[in-house]
């Protein structure tokens, strides 16, 4: 291809439209990166709806990791301690459906599992949807949005009636008070946050809050940042509803209306004063009304939170806390008002609609209940009760079904769980154990790729057409612009393949993946996130928001959700939810006198598995520090540069530090992008623990219990580790 192609950055989940042309054309200077190849070139696209032409340094690079060390063949072993062998697809293939077969045969389908990621295109996600849940009849699919979106997904649900979040970006220019929780947006989310602080630059009377333990740049933009004791967002967030209340700044007529279980909550909020909710919190009773002055002030409040709510023991809890604030002051379903979940991944939004968690299916619908198992039943002509009323294992639960034998049969597609799931020894451990692992990336080597059996190569961003959905439920089309290196296969063509071999033909006899999608939206035609009018023919001419429903195809799109203020539930009233707060899983004490947080660099993205292939941003973060407060840092005769070995009780590793009053006292930071092949000992999740949600079964990655011993100088290799592995497994 020689033309220009706009598609997607495949980051975050802001959805930055991107133009990509070859790395040569004519009249132009071949586009080389620091190692000097030649690599495709990329500018923000003007048009795209969401980004208007801004991206960030990871989009801008993207290109830069197309042919670094990918996966260019299926290779397979028999155990972890022998070597890889290249084989033929046939061969990959042939032994994975073997597996299935006998696994079925002898421990059921609950003994399959397969844990995907908000990576994947939606095409990809719904066939692997479809074989697993369908026809396999194992509901044991989740993806890495278990560690990034699911207590916003099940705070949704239960506040308004199904997931999908009411606001859109246009808000970020109309909104008189920003209102930022648990999210470095500045950082993690630039676009977005530009988007933001424009517009506050240019209308002093606009407000911004910043609610975090750090001092991030994020923070450093606002007008108030109220730095929190780690575990007190839910004392926060209910001290204001009790000032709210106590200045009679409630929209009674709204809650009337529109609400349920207002009693019980109020019951709650009169337990938060300023006083308690001031100690709590370690910040000033002055702040505390501050923030709540400005948001009685305001007509429009628009609410944004990611990581810092989520991932939490009580991350529904904290994200249903803030959403009640909207209710409280009926500042939902309005222009620059709502609570805004951003996702954390490029398609976290086209996973959920797709059913990318264990107790999800297609369009919205949930496993237990019995009239969405029948529809989607009935739509892909299975028998009634092939689908099992009992969600399946969440990414954890995997990890202890290898500890206890029951999983027998793991799939891992475009995820790295090695690095990036909580208790890294014991999850180590268990995928250690399995008796058979299959590993599908576009990346060798990976940390989980040290566990598999077999690999299979996937095409990536730009080597296969699909689509993505973006914060605020944009569906951009992503066409191929290149042909995948070596025998690189899509996700969605991999997936089905296992399924006609399987002797599910008729149902897997996809050409492509316009098709793929064609059956998906029929499956969300009259849901909340209704796509059934949109197809790759009309995605062509530019990107859709939903709703967008066949049956009203000249209808504008429905930018914001909830506007005459009905919601999809029984009663069509939103629900308010009543949670005392509770702090984090694991208290620091005497033994463990630190909270450990963790959190994302602006150069780095998940696990590196591709920017840390990109030279410019391991030039950008080139190691992985701990962030100290001077007073914790004099306490242990530390300064900047020194080494800290941190220990939890579960593992430990060590990182030089920086001494900064950015962060509180008593609290540590590190980022949690580095694993195993790229430092070492600097593996933030070898630290963390596994308590979860109970609501939506989240683990609490942002705080865990420390110690911190300080260590002499530790050298650390300019070549990340693995260069060093590659050198060993060249084919």
């Amino acid at each position: 291809m020689t033309e220009i192609t706009k598609t997607l950055c495949p980051y975050c989940g802001v959805g930055c439209g991107l133009e990509v042309s070859p790395p040569a054309q004519q009249g132009q200077a071949t586009h080389r990166d620091a190692e000097g190849t030649p690599i495709w070139k990329v500018k923000g696209d003007r048009t795209h709806p969401s980004s208007q032409g801004m991206v960030c340094v990871k989009g801008a690079t993207i290109t830069e990791a197309l042919d670094k060390q990918r996966l260019l063949y299926p290779m397979m072993r028999n155990s972890l301690d022998a070597p890889f062998e290249r084989v033929t697809w046939d061969q990959a293939l042939d032994r994975i459906v073997q597996e299935i077969q006998q696994t079925r045969a002898y421990y059921g389908s609950e003994a399959l599992c397969l844990y995907g990621s908000g990576q994947f295109m939606t095409e990809d996600y719904y066939v692997m949807h479809k074989l697993m849940r369908g026809f396999l009849g194992s509901n044991n699919i989740d993806s890495n949005s278990r560690l990034c979106m699911s207590s916003a997904v099940t705070a949704y649900a239960q506040s308004l009636g199904s997931d999908g979040p009411p606001c859109c970006y246009d808000d970020l220019e109309l909104t008189d008070c920003a209102f930022l929780v648990g999210t470095n947006a500045a950082e993690c989310h630039p676009i977005i946050f530009n988007r933001l602080r424009k517009y506050h630059r240019q209308h002093r009377h606009v407000k911004m809050i910043v609610v975090d333990p750090r001092r991030t740049p994020t923070a450093e933009a606002a007008d108030l940042h109220l730095a929190i004791r780690p575990g007190t967002d839910i004392d926060l967030l209910n001290g204001i509803a009790y000032l709210l209340s106590e200045w009679q700044k409630v929209d009674y007529a709204f809650i009337d209306d529109c609400v349920a279980n207002f009693p019980a909550y109020a019951e709650v909020i009169k337990h938060y004063p300023p006083d308690v909710v001031a100690r709590r919190c370690n910040i000033s009773i002055e702040d505390l009304e501050t923030a709540a002055r400005y948001w009685a002030s305001s007509k429009r409040v628009l609410s944004l939170w990611t990581m810092g709510v989520n991932q939490s023991s009580e991350g529904t809890a904290k994200a249903r806390s803030l959403i009640n604030l909207h209710l409280l002051t009926g500042q939902i379903g309005k222009l620059g008002a709502g609570p805004f979940s951003l996702t954390g991944q490029p398609n976290a939004m086209g996973g959920r609609e797709v059913g990318g968690l264990a107790g999800l299916l297609p369009g919205y619908r949930w496993v237990k209940n019995p009239h969405d198992r029948a529809f989607v039943e009935q739509f892909w002509q299975l028998p009634p009760g092939q689908i099992s009323p009992q969600p399946g294992r969440t990414a954890w639960e995997m990890i202890r079904g290898l500890e206890s034998g029951d999983v027998r049969f793991l799939w891992i597609a475009a995820t790295n769980p090695a690095v990036s799931l909580p208790d890294l020894p014991r999850t180590k451990a268990a995928l250690q154990a399995s008796p058979f692992t299959v590993c599908q990336d576009a990346y060798y080597p990976t940390e989980t790729a040290n566990y598999a059996h077999v690999l299979l190569p996937a095409a990536q961003w730009g080597e296969k057409t699909g689509t993505m959905t973006n914060s605020e439920r944009v569906v951009t089309l992503l066409p191929a612009f290149r042909n995948p290196p070596g025998q690189a296969k899509a996700d969605w063509e991999i997936f089905a393949e296992v399924g006609r071999r399987l002797d599910f033909s008729a149902a897997f006899q996809f050409r492509d993946a316009a098709q793929v999608f064609a059956e998906f939206v029929q499956m969300t035609r009259d849901r909340v996130c209704d796509m059934s009018g949109i197809s790759h023919e009309l995605l062509k001419k530019g990107a859709v928001q939903w709703p967008y429903s066949i049956d009203r195809p000249d209808a504008s799109t429905a930018k914001r959700l909830y506007t005459d203020h009905r919601f999809p539930t029984t009663d069509g009233r939103a629900r308010f939810g009543a949670y005392h707060s509770r702090g984090v899983a694991e208290p620091p004490d005497d033994d463990y006198p630190f909270v450990l947080t963790t959190g994302r660099l602006y150069g780095h993205w998940h696990t590196q598995t591709r920017t840390g292939r990109i030279h410019k941003l391991r030039q950008m973060h080139p190691r992985p520090v701990l962030e100290i407060h001077p007073h914790d840092a004099a306490r242990l005769g530390l300064r900047t540069d020194d080494w800290i070995e941190v220990r939890s009780r579960r593992g430990k590793a060590k990182f030089p530090i920086t001494v900064t009053s950015a962060i509180v006292p008593g609290t540590v930071f590190v980022p949690m992008h580095w694993g195993a092949l790229w430092a070492t000992e600097a593996e933030a999740n070898s630290l963390t623990h596994p308590i979860s949600c109970p609501e939506s079964s989240q683990p609490e990655l942002k705080a865990c219990a420390v110690q911190l011993i300080p260590v002499g100088a530790e050298p650390m290799s300019s070549v990340p580790a693995a260069e060093f592995v590659m050198a060993e497994i060249q084919i």
